[in-house]
C-alpha cells in the first residue's frame, strides 16, 4: 500500500506537514494483550516516509507492537478539540536504525532535551536503545 500526505496545497494537507516539522511530541497508541488501547508521548522523527522512534528496550509498547503491529499516532489538540491530526499504520523494530546518538537529524530535533534530561546523547541512547519505524497507511483529521 501506498502513502501519500495530504496535498500541502489543501488547509489541511499544510497544517499536517506544519506540524509534523515543528512539533516535538506525538502520541503512539498500541493495544494491550486484553485489547486496551495503550496511549504514551513520544519523541519521533519523519523521515518524509515514515516515523522513527527510540524507545526504552523493555518498555510495554515493545510487546505490544510484537503482539500487534497496528498503531495510531496523534498529536494534542489545540485544547478545544479542534487540530485533529491521526495517522494509522504498523510498527515494526528498526535494526538498521542508527542508534540515537548517531543520528544528526534526531540529535538536531531533540538535543537541548537530551543534554537536560539524559546527560547527552550517549546517555539517552544507551537507555532508548530500540529503534522503531512507523510506515503510515493512513492520515485524517480536521481543522477548524
Amino acid at each position: 500500500m501506498s502513502f501519500a500526505l495530504p496535498d500541502p496545497a489543501t488547509p489541511f494537507g499544510a497544517r499536517v506537514a506544519e506540524r509534523l516539522r515543528e512539533e516535538r511530541t506525538l502520541w503512539i497508541v498500541t493495544t494491550s494483550a486484553s485489547g486496551a488501547p495503550q496511549p504514551n508521548p513520544v519523541w519521533f522523527l519523519w523521515d518524509g516516509v515514515g516515523f522513527l522512534i527510540y524507545s526504552l528496550p523493555d518498555a510495554a509498547r515493545i510487546s505490544h507492537i510484537r503482539r500487534n503491529p497496528h498503531v495510531a499516532l496523534h498529536f494534542d489538540s489545540d485544547g478545544n478539540g479542534d487540530d485533529i491530526i491521526v495517522f494509522t499504520g504498523i510498527a515494526h523494530e528498526a535494526p538498521d536504525a542508527p542508534s540515537a546518538d548517531l543520528n544528526p537529524a534526531y540529535l538536531e530535533r531533540y538535543s537541548d532535551r537530551i543534554d537536560r534530561n539524559f546527560g547527552g546523547p550517549r546517555g539517552f541512547a544507551e537507555r532508548y536503545s530500540l529503534a522503531l519505524r512507523i510506515s503510515p497507511e493512513k492520515v485524517r483529521g480536521f481543522l477548524r
